[in-house]
């Protein structure tokens, strides 16, 4: 019996050590490596992870890669991609459900027979390392004709959505009274917004139904200039993005449903030749930024930190800069950023930013391609 005792003891003893061990610590700076994964590329602007490890990427001129163990190889079989100007292949995403249903999801800019571009959502499988199974889920009506302003990223909710965005397109971008593209502010059309649809395509039946329609479509937010970033806080269930301003004025918006988000009616930068856009930008009927940049960072992918490995960076949220070529790491507080942090600086133009499986961050760098992955203990 004594025996007995003495190892109930001793297990209690190394249970409780183990849970002393395994405790999280969200109060100290995490140490900080990082590694360059792979490199010698031109603009990867998508990438996403595969549930078995493999990591799948795109250049913007239109090549396809997926990134296994021991070798990458290129995936082939995409349609014609138009990458003038700021076009091209953009975001990829990985079905959350993968392993049930093979589908990969792509943004791109096409060509148009009468000329311009189109933008374009997608949806793929891959077989023999072929691209299959080509289904547009979603095309924009009317041709960009400069070339720029294209966003655009995709990301999943925990509900099965599917959401999407697109730059205003069209002729050119200048905002005020003397704007002439309005795309954003034109609720009929594709550009200029964010889009939510099922995963196959279709509209959800609580969709909004903007003023100026009579039934839902895909929109699900407007009044968009050219948002590069989107993602799902898991925390707070809010879609957040970001998109370029003009001089100035880059934002941080959480999506509300059926929301104006004012360009090129309102905006907190100027124009290029320096009119000013709009004396008060805060309007009742647009919903207003929760941060803005002036001068503009040129914010270009976006991610949580949800890992417990990043100790007391959890929960700030990571945003990329093209213009000033760094990592940006923001501490929020109540929905408000409270403080910026410079990582990585002088890298490189930062294109995109997700947080891999394993907790890990990757950052897309452009001059040349590469991803270089940070890790923290």
């Amino acid at each position: 019996m004594k025996i007995y005792f003495l190892l109930i003891s001793i297990l209690l003893a190394g249970c409780s050590k183990k849970e002393v061990n395994e405790q999280i610590d969200l109060i100290s700076e995490p140490i900080i490596k990082t590694e360059t994964i792979l490199t010698g590329y031109e603009i990867i602007w998508g990438m996403d992870f595969l549930p078995n490890g493999d990591f799948i990427f795109g250049e913007k001129r239109g090549k396809l890669y997926l990134k296994k163990a021991t070798e990458t190889v290129e995936i082939t079989g995409l349609p014609s991609i138009n990458s003038a100007g700021q076009g091209g292949l953009l975001d990829i995403r990985v079905h959350p459900n993968f392993n049930s249903t093979g589908w990969i999801y792509c943004t791109y800019s096409g060509f148009l027979s009468g000329g311009g571009a189109n933008w374009n959502l997608a949806r793929f499988t891959i077989v023999d390392k072929r691209v299959s199974n080509w289904q547009i889920l979603l095309t924009t009506e009317s041709p960009n004709t400069w070339n720029g302003h294209f966003g655009s990223r995709i990301e999943f909710d925990d509900q099965g959505y599917v959401y999407a965005t697109v730059g205003e397109g069209g002729t050119g971008s200048y905002g005020g009274v003397n704007a002439t593209n309005t795309n954003s502010q034109n609720v009929k059309s594709v550009w200029g917004k964010v889009h939510r649809l099922t995963e196959s395509g279709g509209i959800p039946n609580d969709n909004p139904v903007l003023s100026g329609n009579s039934s839902a479509t895909s929109v699900f937010t407007y009044g968009h200039r050219n948002p590069q970033a989107l993602v799902f806080n898991n925390v707070t269930k809010e879609l957040w993005e970001t998109e370029h301003g003009p001089k100035g004025g880059d934002e941080i918006n959480i999506l509300k449903k059926g929301a104006n988000y004012g360009w090129p009616v309102v905006s907190f930068g100027t124009n290029y030749d320096g009119v000013v856009i709009s004396i008060n930008p805060i309007r009742a009927d647009i919903e207003a930024p929760i941060h803005t940049w002036t001068p503009s960072i040129g914010p270009s992918g976006m991610a949580f930190i949800t890992s417990n490995s990043f100790k007391k960076w959890k929960g700030n949220l990571l945003c990329g800069s093209l213009s000033f070529r760094y990592l940006v790491r923001c501490e929020l507080s109540n929905g408000k950023l409270t403080k910026e942090n410079k990582m990585l600086e002088n890298i490189g133009r930062v294109r995109n930013v997700k947080q891999a499986p394993d907790g890990s961050i990757y950052v897309s760098v452009e001059g040349p391609g590469r991803i270089i992955q940070i890790k923290a203990e």
